[in-house]
């Protein structure tokens, strides 16, 4: 499908396949903004959305990062075209390190790309965390790690690998690596299998013993917050931890104020998503890592009030000051198929570190959130055809 509206601002909405676009097409779409929904993909899910005013066609960014980046500025290069929201990892890193090709169209809200690399590097990032003293677990790359006695996790050290921060990669060439091994006491990783699964050296942190894992979301403006946001991730990918599946809106005046010390020593302007752990023993939150972009929860974050794609909208287009940051508290919204994922990991993953709940009590809970939360990031009566094509799509595959 392809349609044209020369009268209304358009705004240029890059995605996979996974529908995490989707809040950006409703949020602008609704208000009379023109959207344009780019992928590499013929079939994705948020196409068929009453909300998906026009599609186009981009290479794909695993195959040639540099003509995905050109057809992204082709599209920002129209007339209608104001700005591109980052949705994934790769725009996020191309809108930052090629900003000022994009600025000649169009107005962006993004970092600078050495502000970036302090947070798609998590050693930069640990250090900037340090530096702003708040809470963070203790960060090595794995070559200077020479103790394995005690409770350790492997990680990638960065969310992207690509040639602003690897020799191994050309400017053509990118990839996210996000494998994360909970190590037992006492064993010393195989290096060069290390190696081969992540494709960089990665990184070495203590474990940290969570009770729960919550979410701070802002928009930035020159190192000063616009709007922010919390919830407490009530369940993830994985019983093990992963991006959250259900989750509750809410607010606590500590959480606000470790992530406003975090962004202001990096003097950050534009999305963030910062993933925290809470001790279990000293309930402080633990920096886990922060997302430079739309996150995968933003359902939920935007069903609670926060409209963060409305007020990147407004930000970019000079109109900061029409931004109402306030939300409700409370609200709880479900990926269902990630609450499936989560059921699923029950059974199959596995964790030195952190109990395996039962598959009763399991089931149990996500009914009885449900029930009680009957609220759902993509199932929307208004607007039924993404969810229903992204559920005939994955039993597609399946088959």
């Amino acid at each position: 499908m392809s349609l044209t509206n020369d009268d209304a601002p358009s705004v240029l909405v890059p995605t996979g396949v996974a529908p995490y676009s989707y809040p950006c097409l409703r949020s602008l779409g609704g208000r009379g903004v023109h959207t344009v929904t780019a992928s590499e993909h013929d079939h994705v899910p948020v196409f068929a959305s009453r909300f998906c005013d026009e599609t186009a066609t981009l290479p794909s960014p695993d195959e040639d990062l540099l003509a995905y980046k050109d057809a992204l500025l082709d599209l920002a290069a129209r007339d209608d075209v104001r700005t591109v929201i980052p949705v994934r990892e790769y725009d996020a890193y191309l809108l930052s390190k090629y900003r000022d090709e994009f600025a000649e169209y169009v107005s962006l809200e993004v970092p600078d790309i050495a502000t970036l690399e302090r947070v798609h590097d998590r050693v930069k990032l640990a250090e900037a965390a340090e530096a702003a003293g708040v809470p963070v677990p203790e960060t090595r790359p794995f070559d200077e790690v020479d103790d394995w006695d005690g409770e350790r996790i492997v990680k990638s050290r960065y969310n992207l690998l690509a040639d602003e921060y690897v020799d191994t990669h050309g400017p053509s060439e990118a990839e996210e690596v996000n494998n994360v091994t909970h190590n037992r006491p006492g064993e010393q990783p195989d290096r060069e299998e290390m190696l081969a699964e992540m494709n960089h050296v990665p990184i070495v942190q203590e474990f940290v013993p969570s009770s729960d894992e919550y979410m701070f979301a802002g928009l930035y403006d020159r190192g000063e917050p616009v709007a922010t946001f919390q919830h407490h991730q009530i369940r993830g990918n994985s019983y093990t931890g992963g991006g959250g599946v259900y989750r509750e809106s809410m607010y606590d005046p500590e959480l606000e104020a470790v992530a406003r010390d975090l962004l202001g020593e990096l003097d950050w302007h534009g999305l963030a998503c910062i993933e925290y752990m809470e001790h279990a023993e000293t309930g402080e939150y633990y920096l886990t890592e922060i997302n430079p972009r739309m996150w995968q929860s933003l359902p939920s974050t935007v069903q609670a009030g926060a409209d963060f794609p409305h007020y990147y909208w407004l930000q970019s287009q000079g109109r900061q000051s029409e931004i109402d940051p306030g939300f409700e508290l409370g609200v709880g919204s479900h990926l269902l198929y990630g609450e499936l994922g989560y059921l699923t990991s029950v059974l199959r993953d596995e964790s030195p570190f952190v109990e395996r709940p039962t598959l009763r009590e399991t089931a149990w809970e996500i009914g009885e959130s449900v029930v009680r939360q009957p609220r759902f990031d993509f199932l929307r009566l208004d607007d039924p055809r993404p969810f229903v094509s992204g559920v005939l799509q994955t039993l597609s595959k399946s088959n």
